[in-house]
């Protein structure tokens, strides 16, 4: 039954399996290593809330990727965000050379409004105090990306982004120089 089973599944991997032409007068061009790039942003992390970034290279020209960020100090301003992004490249090899971003953001932000509120009846201070608070923001930035031939990947770049609804914080930094890996 074992053999069976291995033999079938054998079968079936060759059968899914193709190979691809390698088209070499573009692919002269296409630039290092595969279309996914793992970064962290350690501007970031010095400041107390690491980014850690994956990005997918759909096209020479575009890509598109997501940001987690997260606070590790004691009373740290953003708790935890998403950021999601897309991008455009105007450098002449693969997602490579000067970029321009698009983003979006939910961000988990500490509330910076405690208060006491007087109750009139029991005449008794009653104290409210920080409160958690999830937001939606949109955003842009702008920077360049510098890859060497072994696959290795630095990133500076600089925008911001504007969280809607009530919040503590009225907008948000996307900003950042990052290392990484491109595979």
């Amino acid at each position: 039954m074992k053999k069976l089973i291995l033999s079938g599944f054998l079968l079936a991997s060759t059968i899914f399996t193709y190979a691809q032409k390698v088209d070499t007068a573009s692919s002269k061009n296409s630039g290092i290593g595969g279309n996914n790039e793992l970064k962290l942003n350690l501007a970031y992390t010095v400041g107390g809330f690491p980014e850690i970034n994956y990005e997918r290279i759909l096209k020479d020209d575009m890509s598109v990727g997501l940001a987690v960020l997260f606070g590790i100090d004691q009373n740290p301003e953003f708790n935890f965000g998403i950021i999601p992004n897309f991008r455009v490249y105007f450098g002449g090899k693969k997602a490579n050379g000067f970029f321009i971003e698009g983003n979006a953001a939910v961000i988990s932000s500490d509330g910076y409004g405690s208060y006491y509120k007087y109750d009139y009846v029991t005449d008794v201070y009653t104290y409210y105090g920080d409160k958690t608070q999830t937001n939606f923001g949109l955003g842009a930035a702008a920077g360049a990306k510098f890859l060497t031939k072994n696959g290795f990947v630095g990133e500076i770049y600089l925008g911001a982004g504007r969280l809607f609804g009530a919040n503590n914080a009225d907008a948000y930094p996307r900003a950042g120089i990052t290392i990484g890996k491109r595979f």
